[in-house]
């Protein structure tokens, strides 16, 4: 380091884990304290003494302890950040810091066990061979999505009144739950319009429901299964009282050129037989790539072995975990239910979340190593889609990034882009036949 009578050893803990441990001459730290004590001998009030005037025993006598922690501060900051850009050590998480107290006339000592960024060499990522799967659009394919269209553009009629409930028909019905003779207020409701066969409500209600007439009622008693996000009726039997008001069918149109109506950019049905088609390739050719680019990075992961920062991991994971957190509470599963779950989702992204911090410093390695770099034009491009994208102005997205402390990771994704496109520019693409699909056994 720039002073050349500090000292600092660095241990080897493993390759991501290093302990730094400094001994600073009394002189240096002296240096230090003694200009602590000038910045506070300014501002301290002292009684008989005049501002910046109270004699240095006596500033001892009041501020020693606010004096040597602030010193301990200052020889912190300067020789620990000093030490990690010397040895060019990237930190990755808070250090542990083990601290002494000033003993005049000895040398200050100080350590700090940090987490790092692996130190390696990125290899094989030039001339990679990977297969890339070729994309075909099958009579199948069109077929499905214009039944799909077919039941968007579905009309709902009325049967007639000695139809009875089956599966595939739709149910108009009211009902209420009771629980322990008690009415639930969260399984009431009327008009509701369910699907026979669908499986949406709780299994073997709508078991219950086959043979029912328009305007007939029923009582039944359902068994809840123990996992049911609401909890005071998991494992539970619920008794019902459910009415039927309307029995309909979906009547699907024909799909002909009258069907073609519906939609004002088509002129014909091969028109729109062809822009299906289309559309279908394009979805098929991204999720090609896309499976591509994850068997590329699966390889490059393989060629590249590193051990990578626990806590870099735990980071990812933590974050994965509020995720699946919050999607679990937007599905109507209680707080303390998705607490309780938690646990099964943190070992089944483990090892996900270590393949995610792999891949990042992977990239980023590869990034260094080829100088790759992100312009300010193309940051400024990129936030401006984003901002037409979310409905708001270049100004305000950009302003909810900085506040969020976001810039940084759109500067990454856009060179995590540019790495990918340079791997795949000199990739050795094989293009593959999808293997047809197995026959289901019966």
């Amino acid at each position: 380091m720039s002073e050349g009578n500090q000292l600092v050893t660095i241990e080897e803990i493993s390759p991501v884990k290093k302990r730094l441990r400094f001994e600073i001459p009394w002189e240096e730290t002296r240096k230090y304290l003694d200009n602590t004590y000038r910045i506070i001998a300014k501002t301290a009030k002292v009684n008989g003494f005049r501002l910046g005037k109270t004699p240095r025993y006596i500033l001892e006598r009041y501020f020693k302890d606010e004096a040597e922690e602030e010193t301990i501060t200052e020889i912190f900051n300067h020789y620990f950040w000093e030490a990690l850009k010397e040895h060019q050590l990237e930190l990755v998480a808070r250090p542990e810091v083990d601290k002494q107290g000033i003993a005049p006339g000895e040398s200050y000592c100080f350590s700090a066990t940090v987490e790092v960024e692996p130190a390696f060499e990125p290899e094989g990522y030039l001339g990679l061979e990977v297969d890339r799967e070729e994309v075909e659009v099958t009579e199948e394919d069109v077929a499905a999505k214009l039944a799909e269209l077919r039941e968007m553009y579905g009309t709902m009629e009325e049967v007639d009144e000695e139809t009875e409930v089956a599966p595939g028909l739709f149910v108009v019905i009211d009902f209420q739950g009771h629980l322990d003779g008690r009415p639930l207020r969260e399984m009431k409701a009327d008009g509701y319009l369910l699907e026979i066969g669908s499986g949406s409500f709780v299994p073997g209600f709508e078991d219950e429901l086959l043979g029912m007439k328009k305007g007939e009622s029923k009582e039944f008693t359902v068994r809840f299964p123990d996992a049911y996000h609401h909890q005071e009726a998991a494992g539970k039997e619920v008794f019902f009282s459910a009415r039927v008001t309307n029995i309909k069918e979906k009547r699907l149109p024909e799909v002909n050129e009258e069907f073609v109506r519906n939609f004002d950019k088509f002129d014909s049905l091969e028109e729109l037989r062809a822009d299906i088609r289309e559309k279908i390739e394009a979805q098929k050719k991204e999720k090609a790539d896309a499976d591509m680019r994850i068997a590329m990075m699966d390889r490059l992961l393989e060629k590249n072995p590193f051990p990578v920062p626990e806590r870099m991991v735990e980071r990812q994971l933590r974050s994965m975990m509020i995720d699946a957190r919050w999607r679990m509470e937007m599905q109507g599963i209680g707080p303390d239910q998705a607490a309780a779950m938690l646990p099964e989702y943190r070992d089944r992204y483990k090892d996900e979340a270590n393949r995610i911090v792999r891949s990042f410093l992977l990239i980023k390695r590869i990034a260094d190593k080829e100088n790759v770099t992100v312009e300010e034009e193309e940051l400024e491009a990129r936030i401006r889609d984003l901002a037409i994208r979310s409905g708001r102005t270049s100004d305000q997205y950009r302003g909810e990034l900085e506040e969020r402390d976001m810039i940084d990771d759109i500067r990454m994704e856009l060179k995590n882009k540019k790495v990918m496109e340079l791997i795949e520019a000199q990739a050795v693409i094989r293009p593959v036949k999808k293997a047809p699909a197995a026959p289901e056994v019966k």
